[in-house]
């Protein structure tokens, strides 16, 4: 590709005597995550992100007198054109345009389908090179197909090395994402422009980390504000902040901005006997041809006793943004092209809990065995050790061992208000059951067992239908639930009786 050529284009206007302003990149950003309420609490996808930021740019631009077309680079490639403001520009605004195509390998043949270009050989033994003109006969997925004098043939499938020149960059390609807007001015000024604008493509999550106390009454919890970015750029030195709670937006579908690759393939002749099978399944003219394989995974890391995970202390800030959570990052971080970025959220290092087995049974039934759901309960409130707002999240548990922590058992965090309870289920555990027999038609009997050396509590909750009652003393009724509420001894059981009364 001739560097001088694509530099004057890349610099040429869109028309004839028409002025075109390009700049290049923001002098200060702003990034704001809203998360993605659709998917509840599961993960975030990675690669599949259906957040969405809100990005405010500012850029100083030198506006000439009269008619411009006004580019701005390096904006996200998830952007909402729709969702675009351009402020700082006091005479108006007449157009704005998504350019959705950036430059590539793939595109360029996209754009050239059809068109001349200029097919560049290297003879491997020699080192000759050799140009000759082709015309663009396919796109570049699945192969791409050149006519030429000698006839009709698929590029890189000759045996040389080959590779196609451009006289030019074909109109509405961009090396970079852009927006560009025509503005007209009265006369010249130097503008401080803002650029804001929604774009798709990104998500947050809070992880909560719980170490659970030796006598198992507190918990030291962390949370880490975790950023997920799918978009094609990257936000250097931004102000960032994440926004919890539930947003009403409709859902936009935006393509994203795309540079699809080129794909090159070779078909065999009528034989195949001076065709040579690549790797790939595909013949090539020589092994010479052959697609260069991607490199060997790293060696596993060596086995060490004890994993330190190194964090930022950088802790996010937390304000009021009407109904809604606003946590601000106090130091300019970069939100990185398809990666994803962690800060402390959170840092509570005594929290009172208080970890319950639950059960849930039909007291009609006669028999049944089960294993006990361990259910982590807090308040949320400052006398217990918290009392700010729980973004959504999930949480992993882990007890104190004799030598490290151990993971027990992992859940999920709803959105929690100052006040509200706290329950996560984090494990089924085999050493806490219930065993229900029955004794007649209308006699039951209910018992735990604990094979743990410490008490625990458990909570049994006894479903019935319509118009049965069940005469046991020790049931009581919350929240419109009927309630066995019992602490078992270590090592120990513990036993209830009732009777169905129809």
């Amino acid at each position: 590709m001739r560097a001088a050529a694509l530099l004057a284009l890349c610099l040429a206007g869109p028309a004839l005597g028409q002025t075109v302003i390009t700049s290049p990149a923001p002098e200060r950003v702003r990034v704001t995550i809203y998360r993605d309420q659709s998917r509840g609490n599961e993960r975030p996808q990675r690669q599949w992100l259906n957040g969405y930021a809100l990005i405010s740019e500012t850029r100083a631009i030198a506006i000439p007198a009269g008619e411009t077309d006004l580019r701005f680079e390096g904006v996200a490639s998830g952007i909402v054109p729709q969702s675009a403001i351009v402020g700082g520009i006091p005479q108006g605004l007449l157009e704005r345009n998504r350019d959705a195509l950036l430059l590539s390998a793939g595109s360029l043949v996209d754009r050239t389908l059809g068109q001349r270009v200029s097919l560049r050989r290297t003879d491997r033994a020699t080192g000759e090179v050799t140009e000759q003109d082709a015309v663009v006969r396919t796109g570049s997925d699945g192969g791409v197909v050149l006519q030429t004098a000698a006839g009709v043939e698929a590029l890189r499938c000759t045996g040389l090395a080959e590779t196609l020149v451009y006289d030019r960059v074909p109109a509405g390609l961009s090396a970079r994402p852009m927006l560009s807007v025509r503005v007209r001015a009265r006369q010249p000024l130097n503008a401080t422009v803002t650029l804001s604008y929604l774009a798709t493509g990104f998500d947050w999550q809070a992880d909560y980390v719980a170490l659970l106390s030796p006598d198992e009454r507190t918990v030291q919890l962390q949370a880490w504000l975790t950023l997920a970015s799918t978009d094609e750029t990257s936000f250097v030195g931004a102000t960032t902040q994440a926004v919890a709670g539930r947003v009403n937006r409709e859902r936009t579908d935006v393509p994203p901005v795309s540079a699809p690759p080129l794909r090159l393939q070779c078909w065999p002749a009528a034989t195949t006997t001076t065709l040579v099978r690549g790797p790939d399944g595909e013949f090539y003219a020589d092994a010479e041809s052959f697609p260069i394989p991607p490199p060997p995974p790293p060696p596993p890391p060596p086995m060490a006793a004890e994993i330190v995970v190194m964090g930022s202390r950088i802790m996010a800030e937390r304000e009021r943004l009407g109904d809604l959570q606003l946590y601000r990052i106090p130091e300019p971080v970069t939100v990185a092209a398809k990666a994803q970025k962690q800060v402390g959220l959170i840092d509570q290092p005594v929290v009172k809990v208080q970890p319950v087995y639950r059960f849930f049974f039909d007291a009609e039934d006669s028999d049944g065995d089960e294993e006990g759901q361990l259910v982590l309960r807090a308040q949320n409130r400052a006398s217990d050790g918290l009392g700010l707002p729980l973004p959504a999240g999930n949480l992993v548990l882990f007890a104190t061992g004799a030598s490290r922590p151990l993971m027990i058992g992992e859940g999920s965090v709803r959105d929690t208000a100052v006040g509200e309870k706290v329950e996560v289920n984090v494990a089924t555990s085999g050493g806490v059951r219930a065993r229900l027999g029955g004794e007649g038609s209308e006699r039951r009997s209910l018992t735990l067992t604990n094979d743990r050396s410490v008490p625990v509590a458990v909570e049994v909750e006894l479903g019935r239908d319509d118009g049965v009652s069940i005469d046991a003393p020790k049931l009581i009724r919350r929240d419109g639930k009927l309630l066995w509420l019992v602490t078992v001894p270590a090592n120990g059981t513990a036993t209830l009786a009732y009777r169905l009364r129809r």
